[in-house]
């Protein structure tokens, strides 16, 4: 595992002056607003490398800008900023107005992305070998969703499944609403969305912990404990495969944050107003799974149970599994 750039060892308690230097910089001119693709570009020209030896690129300078360590911090279990005692590259003000700097934190300067989906993460599956589906457009530039064949780089799709985008986020569209409709479901649409966002709060912990114990175990390693590197490196990889899962899972659950609650008297017309944010958080907080399969036939734009089922989501113990609407 590479070690973190502007620090000799996995504890991120010695800091390598000649990269330290380098942080600095970067985050100078980040704080005057750069660009990240700016900022590697003189980087690269000024001869700065990363850890392996290569050419800076913007996402992996922002990883490194973005890492508690070189402010002397680590994240607590509620995403908080707590000082370690350990070197600080950079102040912790900086790190923190660097931070704020986030697309996420900025509505401003988020991107409208030109071809919106309402299907991501984890949510829509192809029927055939259960692979997440993917965003891809037609030829023409119409929205679709498929299952991407498998590569070295993602492997385990097959390939076998494409639908187009506006008949089956319709089709999801209607069955949700259908449901919202109803005035018994409609009176635990707060309590739900709150069991939701609890879960993701659990799941905010459990890598919050996760990344205390991986930095458990970097300076454990570093202290020469008489553990191998190969089981170092395997640990490690657990507790980032850990963490990675979990943040994941929250985000995906996050979305039901959005979801309105209290009475919409036309359901159809807030849907065809409401922003993509809060039409993926219905989705998210009805939903646990879409899958699709195949077309009956080449060329077929046909969406029907047939085509998608839906796995409704199950709010708790005491309400029913619910049927997929007819």
């Amino acid at each position: 595992m590479p070690r973190l750039y502007g620090f000799e060892d996995m504890a991120y308690r010695r800091v390598r002056e000649s990269e330290a230097g380098g942080i600095r910089a970067a985050a100078s001119r980040r704080l005057l607003k750069q660009s990240y693709p700016a900022i590697t570009g003189w980087m690269n020209d000024e001869g700065y490398r990363t850890t392996r030896g290569g050419l800076w690129k913007p996402d992996v300078l922002a990883n490194v800008l973005d890492h508690p360590a070189i402010a002397g911090c680590v994240e607590d279990e509620n995403g908080e900023l707590v000082e370690t005692g350990g070197p600080a590259i950079i102040p912790l003000a900086d790190f923190k107005a660097i931070r704020a700097m986030r697309p996420s934190n900025d509505p401003e300067k988020q991107r409208a992305d030109q071809r919106e989906y309402l299907v991501t993460g984890s949510l829509g599956v192809c029927g055939l070998c259960a692979c997440a589906l993917g965003s891809s457009p037609s030829g023409n530039g119409s929205r679709g969703y498929r299952c991407v064949p498998s590569t070295a780089q993602r492997p385990g799709g097959c390939g076998k499944v494409r639908i187009k985008a506006d008949p089956f986020e319709t089709y999801l569209a209607e069955h949700v609403l259908a449901e919202l409709a109803k005035p018994e479901v409609a009176a635990l649409i707060e309590e739900a969305r709150a069991g939701l966002l609890a879960q993701a709060a659990a799941l905010r912990k459990e890598a919050a912990a996760a990344r205390r114990r991986q930095a458990k175990l970097g300076q454990d390693y570093a202290r020469s404990s008489g553990m191998s590197a190969k089981a170092f490196k395997a640990a490690d990889y657990e507790f980032k495969q850990l963490i990675r899962e979990s943040e994941t899972q929250a985000r995906f659950l996050e979305q039901a944050k959005h979801v309105p609650v209290g009475d919409i008297p036309d359901l159809v017309r807030w849907w065809k107003h409401a922003p993509l944010k809060a039409k993926k958080g219905v989705l998210i907080l009805f939903l646990e799974q879409v899958a699709v399969y195949p077309a009956a036939s080449r060329g077929s734009r046909t969406v029907d149970a047939d085509r998608v089922a839906l796995k409704w989501r199950q709010w708790d113990a005491g309400i029913a599994t619910r049927e997929q609407p007819s």
